[in-house]
């Protein structure tokens, strides 16, 4: 009886405990995705130039670092080639399913503080036109990854003219020239090429700049503002009419660097006039038009045969003004002058004309 009534509790308690975990398991829910948890989330924008598209972006203040899931590692890059004709909105799940992942960037620690990025698509044209539209995302060496950024879409012109080529420099003493060949076919191979003009670039200590406001219709550019002494690296691009009109630039020309030396004298003084006073004689010039110009020297001589390498030199530093008092005089001598000019770099000028006056 005993036993009978051990084996029954036994039986009891099996029965508890399959019905507690059969209960359990019905309870049981469907897995729950993990949360995306790398926050950042990045804005693009991109451009064409000649057969690429240029995607930009800006890294995060900072990494999230230690205290966060995120350490982001990389931006990875996706791309849908769409016809025209094809719905402008679409869902972030609808391009998941459908782009594709053309490249992954990574991000060095350097990276971050809100510097700006690139990546490059080159493109191929065939076939019929198509709307390109980009996207991307961060992501961790965990592979978790962040949302899409902002669609980007951009119709890619195929007929872009290629870039310029043979690109020169000639220097002189009022500017840079900068003269090119214009390209003779379109990057997709059409002709004749697309050119509605050109822009000039010029490079100083790392800066890029646009040295004209409108594209230049001749194949030559003259840098007016340019300073001797400093180097320069110039580059030109082709500007193409694009898809609904808008400008679209080629790729850089070769590009050409220059130290420009001032090697160029000012011009002889001018127009002197001469005038002759009691113990004085007075002498008048125009003003050089360089605007290096460091000043003027004076020489005279009694006789005006003698080589002008041995006249006397009246002024110890080049004089600043454009009139000359000479002093040292006798009445009755008569005293002839000649000028030269002087710029900064050194260079001198060729002697002026002679000029000559009796002292009263």
């Amino acid at each position: 009886m005993l036993k009978t009534l051990k084996a029954k509790r036994k039986q009891t308690l099996l029965a508890f405990t399959l019905c507690a975990l059969l209960i359990s398991c019905g309870k049981r829910t469907p897995p729950i995705p993990p949360t995306e948890r790398v926050s950042q989330r990045t804005e693009i924008s991109a451009i064409q130039r000649g057969n690429r598209v240029i995607l930009t972006w800006t890294t995060p203040a900072r990494n999230a670092g230690e205290s966060s899931v995120l350490n982001i590692d990389r931006i990875d890059i996706y791309r849908l080639a769409e016809p025209l004709a094809a719905p402008l909105i679409l869902t972030e799940e609808e391009f998941a399913s459908t782009s594709t992942l053309i490249a992954t960037v990574d991000i060095e620690p350097a990276d971050f503080g809100r510097k700006q990025m690139t990546f490059e698509d080159i493109l191929s044209f065939a076939g019929q036109k198509a709307r390109l539209r980009y996207a991307a995302r961060y992501a961790n060496k965990s592979g978790q990854k962040a949302s899409y950024s902002n669609f980007f879409l951009i119709e890619p012109a195929a007929a872009v003219a290629d870039a310029p080529s043979a690109t020169e420099l000639r220097l002189s003493q009022e500017n840079i020239t900068v003269s090119w060949r214009a390209p003779a076919a379109n990057i997709d191979g059409s002709t004749p090429a697309n050119i509605i003009g050109y822009n000039i670039y010029r490079i100083e200590n790392g800066t890029l700049k646009k040295l004209n406001s409108t594209p230049v219709g001749a194949v030559d550019f003259p840098d007016r503002f340019f300073e001797f002494g400093k180097t320069y690296e110039y580059f030109v691009r082709t500007v193409s009419l694009g898809t609904n009109a808008e400008p679209v630039e080629s790729l850089d020309s070769e590009k050409i660097a220059i130290a420009p030396k001032d090697t160029f004298a000012p011009a002889a003084p001018a127009a002197i006039t001469i005038a002759a006073a009691a113990n004085q004689i007075s002498i008048f010039f125009a003003a050089n038009i360089e605007t290096d110009v460091l000043g003027y020297r004076v020489y005279r001589s009694t006789d005006r045969e003698l080589p002008l390498k041995d006249w006397k030199l009246l002024t110890a530093e080049p004089i600043a003004t454009n009139t000359f008092q000479d002093t040292a005089v006798e009445s009755g001598k008569t005293y002839y002058y000649y000028m030269t000019a002087a710029d900064r770099a050194g260079n001198v000028s060729s002697p002026s004309e002679i000029v000559g006056e009796t002292v009263p």
